[in-house]
């Protein structure tokens, strides 16, 4: 975070020092200024001795000796008729280490008419700004941006009564405690940036000071000023109150705190050129705004950003009447409704970004109007209909194009163009993912030979690469053809230096291709590759970063000279027929992040040099035959988040240095190994843990008590938590293997099943609230079952079967809402089945098959007798195969689309009456549920009242709405508009 945050300053100082360098002609280009004249004796010494208080590593200072006129050195202007110095230019124009550093001399005091000062983007090293500079009173133009100072300003800078442009943009290494009052001494000021600086203790008045004492004023910029830090009386910035007529250039992006909607009034400023509020928390529609800017009688708007704000509403027709604009950027908001007809009349635009909203419908030609336009990017919308050459006919300009879906849902939007059609345009940036632009590969790109980036993801290509693509001699430094093509890769194809190339999820065949040195990144999973990895892969491929060539047909041994790749920070081979030992040198790989050689034919000792990898997280070798001990250099990896070694053949005892040294683990698979003896106490440190699977092994003793010290089990996961997890695991529930993969973050589980554990079941398990499996199953485990057990409040799957439990069922284990899969056969539980309205809907009697002492429905008599109860075709847990395979589809549509779409979900599908799953309600994002017409079964009112964010709610013509009585569970939903409950209640 703490780097985005850099590059976003240096963004925008950069930015900013070319705009305020096309003001200098104020400065610069006035009569009677010159670098030829003769200096004032007093003034070179002056600048002689600025130059010993500075440091000077790049010698932009060398030009500045005694013996030379001062009006020729380095960043000196001189008047031409008196010789006096009048501009000091020493901004840094190279990086930031050849920056000055050192103190500022006071002898800069001698320079009388200096107007122009200029000592940004330098390294004073955290210095205070001089309070001399207040004194000098002839300045026009003061620039301290990016230079490292210190402290505040406000007490001295306030004097330069003749101001005329001030840039104090991220001047200090600490955002400085800024108030404005001083702008009271500066009423000629016409330029102000005070990007980076603290404004918060003055959120409720700056508006106020600068409208009553700068109404000279030009251009304003405060983008990071901490206006996000309100105070509780002004709970919003009214931008609306803003008086300042001549105001030309606005920018306040990057604070958050400006909230509410753009109001009719800040449009009535007609001199804005440049408007930029991107980075806040700008809400509601933006009609009024447009419509005040369209009525101006001469708007002058060229620049609109209203990136990454909260916008809702259609986009106005009025917006086509702002005939100067140039730039409208509306990224990242919740816009609806389509692009209106009057865009074509904004012939000026160049750059038209409207990337992640919630637009649909169809595509106005009149795009195709757009003869300015340069770049048009209209991706991750839900456009539809037919895109044919009229769209794109007019725009001769064009250089950059993108449209379709980055977030791995399809649209209907078809591409419809002519095979003769020649676009006037030569891209050099084209995105077409996730709709219909196939299936033959695009002729209108014959003729596209300056292409440097070309993005066809999901693009619906069923054809093969035609050759007179690889004729057009292209230099990429981006290819993704992912999810598309067939036949041969082309091997002609060029890259650029630090090239991306992703031909995922293709039928590629022949051996892998190896194009270039220069590529950084290769992604070539889920083809049909087949052959060896070649030998030489790593001279012909010596920059790669991230290579993936998982899920293909390669055989035969590791290359060793893969050792040699020691950029590489992603390796995943998996899913290969790869045979051999895997080879012992990573310690030439220092930055290895994540390492995945599962599922392959593997074999050997995991070797010690893995131990070397101190930036590695994820480490996945399961399903090979590997075999001896866990490597104790592992503990090295003290970064490690996730570790896979299930399915293998490795022995001896699960180290103890698991929970000393990765505190950050928070997956641990080794199920179906032969370790053998007790579970370590000190995984009972591994606080962070979700999924723990120590399952199908040799281990014996009883189970930690400590186990109630995994906190990862007892909250829930934070975004940052969350988004660490990568990758896919095999994981046990509802007694078969499920392959979890982008839902694995959801997944809390314990296995500890098919080991000889004996002893109690641990009292402090039920402290795990949010666990979401556990299974014990297959052990020697006595005891009861903890009385607390309903204490797992989140728990869907609890096997406790085929151990030597004892004593009755716990009454709490009815009041579990969300279980759904309970297995206790095979124990020696006695007494009566609890019953409650719940737990009767549990009623098959295989779930408590094999205790001679239970009796009670479901099962139809005590079993005491011998009976035996037929299971009429079900699985272990009950269910018919049928039922399993629909609870699954209910499981990844809610899981996958509820989580990973837009936190909405829509099933209109017939699952043959199989119920509702109850863990629906732990999806607690889901803004839109529609269960219309489904065809399934069973109440939701147990389970729906706790979806407290959800606003849409659709049960029409469900098959079991609920009854009258159930709709207290309603009360649980804070916004339950509009809800559906078309049919009638049961009664």
């Amino acid at each position: 975070m703490e780097s985005k945050s850099f590059q976003l300053i240096l963004l925008i100082l950069f930015t900013q020092l070319f705009c305020f360098t096309c003001i200098e002609y104020h400065f610069v280009s006035s009569a009677g200024t010159s670098n030829v004249g003769t200096c004032i004796e007093n003034e070179k010494k002056a600048l002689l001795k600025l130059k010993e208080n500075l440091t000077d590593s790049s010698g932009r200072l060398s030009s500045w000796i005694d013996q030379e006129n001062c009006c020729q050195w380095h960043g000196v202007t001189c008047d031409n008729k008196t010789g006096s110095v009048v501009k000091l230019d020493l901004r840094n124009q190279l990086s930031r280490n050849n920056g000055l550093g050192g103190e500022i001399n006071p002898s800069l005091l001698e320079l009388k008419k200096l107007r122009y000062l200029d000592l940004s983007m330098n390294n004073f090293g955290g210095v205070k700004v001089p309070e001399f500079i207040g004194r000098l009173k002839e300045l026009r133009y003061l620039n301290l941006s990016g230079a490292s100072f210190s402290g505040s300003v406000s007490s001295f800078l306030g004097n330069l009564s003749n101001l005329q442009v001030l840039d104090l943009s991220f001047y200090s290494e600490k955002p400085p405690e800024n108030d404005l009052e001083w702008l009271r001494g500066l009423s000629f000021l016409e330029h102000l940036n005070l990007g980076g600086s603290d404004l918060s203790k003055v959120a409720d008045s700056w508006l106020h000071t600068i409208n009553n004492h700068s109404r000279s004023l030009l251009e304003l910029r405060l983008p990071q000023c901490q206006l996000l830090k309100l105070p509780s009386s002004f709970p919003s910035l009214r931008l609306s109150s803003l008086l300042l007529s001549s105001l030309e250039y606005l920018d306040v992006s990057s604070n958050y705190g400006i909230k509410g909607p753009l109001k009719k009034s800040l449009g009535r400023l007609c001199n804005l050129k440049t408007l930029i509020l991107s980075y806040n928390s700008i809400s509601g529609d933006i009609t009024d705004f447009v419509d005040a800017l369209s009525e101006c009688q001469s708007n002058s708007l060229e620049a609109l950003d209203l990136n990454f704000n909260e916008l809702s509403g259609n986009l106005p027709a009025t917006l086509g009447q702002l005939k100067k604009l140039k730039i409208l950027q509306l990224r990242f908001n919740s816009l609806t409704g389509t692009i209106p007809e009057s865009i074509g009349g904004l012939s000026s635009l160049e750059t038209f970004y409207l990337t992640s909203n919630k637009m649909s419908g169809n595509l106005t030609p009149n795009i195709g109007q757009l003869t300015s336009l340069v770049s048009l990017d209209i991706s991750d919308n839900m456009w539809e209909g037919i895109l044919t050459e009229a769209h794109l006919l007019n725009l001769s300009n064009l250089q950059e194009f993108s449209v379709g879906m980055t977030l791995g849902k399809n649209i209907t939007l078809t591409f419809n163009i002519s095979r003769n059609w020649t676009p006037s345009f030569k891209l050099t940036f084209l995105t077409i993912q996730s709709c219909q632009l196939g299936p033959e590969f695009p002729h209108w790109l014959k003729d596209q030979n300056e292409l440097t980036s070309l993005i066809f993801n999901t693009a619906g290509i069923s054809d093969a690469v035609p050759d007179w693509f690889e004729d057009l001699d292209l230099k990429l430094d981006n290819l993704d053809m992912a999810y598309n093509l067939s036949g041969n890769v082309p091997d002609k194809f060029q890259f650029n230096f630090l090239a991306n190339v992703d031909l995922s999820s293709n039928l590629f065949e022949v051996p892998l291709p190896l194009w270039s040195s220069n590529i950084t990144s290769l992604y070539l999973r889920d083809n049909l590759f087949s052959g060896p990895i070649p030998v030489n892969i790593c001279e012909a491929l010596p920059n790669l970063t991230d290579l993936d060539i998982s899920h293909n047909n390669l055989n035969g041994a590791i290359p060793l000279c893969m050792g040699d790749m020691n950029q590489l920070t992603t390796l995943a081979l998996d899913n290969n027929q790869l045979i051999g030992q895997i080879p012992d040198f990573w310690g030439k790989l220092p930055y290895l992040y994540l390492l995945d050689m599962s599922e392959n034919r593997l074999s050997g000792q995991i070797p010690g040099s893995l131990g070397s990898l101190a930036y590695l997280r994820f480490l996945r070798l399961s399903g090979n035959n590997l075999s001896g001990e866990m490597p104790s250099s592992l503990r090295n990896c003290m970064r490690m988040i996730s570790i896979d070694l299930s399915n293998n053949q490795l022995s001896g005892l699960i180290p103890s240095w698991l929970g000393e040294t990765m505190r950050s683990l928070l997956i641990l698979s080794v199920r179906n190994n032969r370790f053998s003896g007790p579970i370590p106490l000190k995984v009972c440190s591994l606080s962070g843990l979700h999924i723990l699977d120590l399952s199908e092994n040799n281990l014996s003793g009883s189970i930690p008590s400590c186990v109630g010290n995994l906190e990862g089990f007892k909250d829930e996961l934070t975004s940052a938590e969350a988004s660490q997890y990568q990758g896919k695991l095999k994981l046990e529930a509802k007694g078969r293997i499920l392959y979890y993969d982008t839902i694995l973050y959801l997944v809390n589980s314990i296995d500890l099943s098919s080991n000889s554990l004996s002893g109690e079941i641990p009292v402090e398990i039920t402290s795990l609230s949010k666990l979401g499996t556990l299974n014990l199953s297959g052990n020697h485990l006595t005891g009861t079952i903890p009385t607390d057990i309903g204490n797992l409040g989140w728990i869907e799957t609890l096997d406790l079967s085929k151990n030597q439990l004892s004593g009755p069922i716990p009454p709490s284990l009815t009041t579990l809402d969300f279980l759904t899969h309970l297995n206790l056969s095979y124990n020696n539980l006695s007494g009566r089945i609890p019953t409650s309205t719940e737990f009767q809907t549990k009623d098959d009697p295989t779930i408590f098959q094999g205790n001679d002492a239970l009796c009670g429905p479901p099962l139809q008599q005590c079993s005491n007798g011998g009976t035996t109860i037929s299971d009429g075709g079900m699985d272990d847990d009950g269910e018919t195969d049928d039922e399993d395979k629909l609870e699954k589809i209910w499981f990844f549509a809610f899981a996958g689309l509820g989580y990973l779409v837009g936190f909405w979900t829509r099933v209109s599908n017939n699952f043959g009456g199989v119920k509702v799953p109850e863990f629906i309600g732990r999806l607690k994002e889901l803004r839109s549920l529609n269960l219309s017409g489904a065809s399934s079964s069973g109440s939701v009112s147990s389970f729906l009242g706790y979806l407290s964010n959800l606003q849409v709610l659709d049960l029409s013509f469900y098959s079991d709405l609920p009854t009258e009585k159930d709709l207290e569970w309603i009360k649980g939903l804070s916004s339950p508009a509009p809800l559906l409950l078309a049919g009638p209640l049961r009664t």
